[in-house]
């Protein structure tokens, strides 16, 4: 096999579960091939380097060889490797994110009836209140 879409070796190569969603991603701009935007047509080669996203990541492969058929988790990465780079860039912004997470938890609920009226009064009391006054 000498070519292979983008789209399905996207596919295949388990980045996206379905040849929609990859279509849908290469569409949206998160897919380049050697540093160029392309179509979900475009044929790959091997020692092509893709970029793509996924969510909040971003990966940078290398092809290693080309497959149209969606196999195990196993044979898929094979056909790829991730480069170095962006292993510790990923790496780094999944840190960043974590650190970020500590500074503002989540909250554990919404606020109560009375609570939001004591939000209020006191918001109201420190001159931001609304045109409602």
């Amino acid at each position: 096999m000498e070519k292979v879409r983008i789209d399905k070796w996207l596919w295949a190569a388990r980045f996206y579960k379905t040849r929609s969603l990859a279509k849908q991603a290469i569409e949206g701009g998160k897919v380049h091939a050697d540093g160029h935007k392309v179509k979900p047509s475009k044929d790959i080669a091997v020692d092509q380097i893709i970029t793509l996203r996924q969510g909040w990541d971003e990966k940078t492969v290398v092809v290693l060889a080309l497959s149209d058929q969606r196999r195990g988790a196993a044979e898929a990465a094979a056909l790829y490797r991730e480069t170095e780079a962006s292993i510790a860039a990923r790496e780094a912004r999944a840190e960043q994110r974590k650190a970020q997470r500590g500074v503002n938890p989540p909250r554990e609920r919404r606020p109560t009836k009375k609570e939001r009226r004591q939000i209020h009064q006191f918001v109201n009391k420190q001159g931001h209140g609304t045109a409602d006054e």
